[in-house]
């Protein structure tokens, strides 16, 4: 029989196509939502800041609860709160209501059935194919973008972008539903007699729960201590805050550029075909490198390349090569980040340690880029200075991401078991390796 790992695995990237084309789907509804109610793009962005802060804060209940329970219900009511949003926004006639419906439910519901949820699932299933594991779903965030995004663009100029939101509520309910119920029912594999990647338990392993502590009662005190972990949220902050100014923005810039509507909303598509292919090939990299580290800076590198390109572009040529670049090194950012958690920190703390660096990156680095790059645009009438801003954080960060330092050794593994003595963690050690 096929291994449950990789159910879980299918089950995340349909999750992962299905949220985060939605979400990054908001750039489509910008320029429309101005043109009827002449709001400021500061206040219209404002929305997109506040869906990233609830993401980013509701992620870290979403982690901790899925390092302790199956996911089946957590992303099933998510799912729900992310529909009523969706819902709810079509029907919006003041940025309050904007605020509320895409920024507070939809923000909500996006924390528990997107990528914290679907990698932290997958990362109790496997190891030694980890990379790979998570590359192949996190692929599904780059198809989301691929499809949903045009589709939304053809919606919104058909129908209006009322019809919009309420086709995309009513697609997420369906298929998240479905998903959650049907595939999201098992913890991790130790329960049902197996180990990480489908190998079979050990004769004298009869405990039921995996030997790395993934049950239990997982601490995050040495996590916080750590100062690895708060390179990776001054890295992801910048990262993230270029990503999300970059999906909110970039179509308003090219049809300010004189690019038409649907070829300027296509190039999000653009970034989705090669953020998957970026998605794969980093979590396949990730398994095969010495320290996925070099994955890092080799992602934000060619992101900031693209973001060159952008600032550069005057046709949808040059465009399209923007978002060739930006979305390969974008499609480091999902596979990569949970690796780097997992490898540093251990898996029995992956969902709750994704969730407070996403807690800080998405709701300090999210919430910051789609505000600032309106009020950069409002001030100036322009968004290239944001384009240069973001390009020199990603050159930064690039370099930054190599002071990393490696996985501890054996003997002070206790430090990131959150409790266990030494004797004990040895023990898990001996069994992992």
């Amino acid at each position: 029989p096929v291994f449950w790992g990789w159910y879980v695995v299918f089950s995340s990237f349909v999750m992962l196509t299905l949220i985060y084309g939605a979400r990054y789907s908001f750039g489509v509804f910008v320029k429309p939502m101005f043109a009827e109610y002449n709001w400021p793009m500061t206040v219209i962005s404002l929305a997109a800041s506040i869906n990233l802060l609830m993401y980013a804060s509701a992620g870290v209940f979403a982690g901790w609860m899925l390092d302790r329970v199956a996911p089946k219900w957590i992303t099933t009511v998510s799912v729900l709160f992310t529909t009523a949003g969706f819902i709810a926004a079509s029907f919006v006639t003041s940025p309050l209501g904007l605020y509320l419906s895409y920024g507070v439910l939809v923000g909500i519901g996006s924390a528990g059935s997107g990528a914290v949820a679907c990698t932290a699932s997958i990362g109790k299933w496997f190891v030694k194919k980890r990379g790979i594991a998570i590359g192949i779903a996190a692929m599904g965030i780059g198809l989301g973008t691929m499809i949903m995004a045009p589709l939304a663009g053809y919606i919104v100029k058909s129908y209006g972008w009322r019809v919009g939101f309420l086709c995309i509520g009513a697609l997420t309910c369906i298929v998240g539903i479905v998903m959650s119920q049907i595939f999201m029912g098992k913890d991790h594999p130790e329960r049902y007699g197996l180990q990480p990647d489908g190998e079979p338990l050990p004769t004298r392993q009869s405990n039921p729960h995996p030997p790395d502590g993934t049950v239990g009662r997982p601490s995050l005190k040495p996590v916080l201590a750590d100062p690895r972990f708060w390179l990776l949220v001054a890295c992801n902050i910048f990262a993230v805050m270029t990503v999300m100014m970059t999906f909110v923005h970039q179509v308003a810039y090219a049809i300010n550029s004189g690019i038409d509507k649907i070829e300027a909303a296509a190039a999000i598509g653009v970034i989705g075909i090669f953020g998957s292919a970026g998605k794969f090939f980093f979590g396949w990299l990730c398994d095969r490198i010495r320290d996925a580290k070099y994955s890092a800076a080799l992602g934000f590198l060619l992101m900031a390349v693209g973001m060159f390109l952008l600032f550069r572009t005057t046709n949808v040529i040059m465009l399209y090569g923007f978002a060739m670049f930006y979305g390969f090194g974008y499609g480091s950012l999902a596979p990569v980040t949970p690796y780097l958690i997992s490898d540093r920190f251990g898996r029995q703390v992956l969902g709750v340690t994704y969730g407070l660096l996403t807690l800080f990156s998405t709701g300090i680095g999210g919430a910051l880029g789609p505000i600032l790059g309106g009020f950069i645009f409002d001030k100036t009438g322009s968004y290239r200075p944001g384009w240069i801003m973001n390009t020199v954080f990603l050159l930064i960060i690039s370099l930054l991401i190599l002071a990393l330092k490696p996985r501890p050794k054996e003997g002070s593994v206790a430090c990131c078991i959150g409790g266990p003595k030494i004797e004990s963690a040895l023990e898990k050690v001996h069994f992992l390796h």
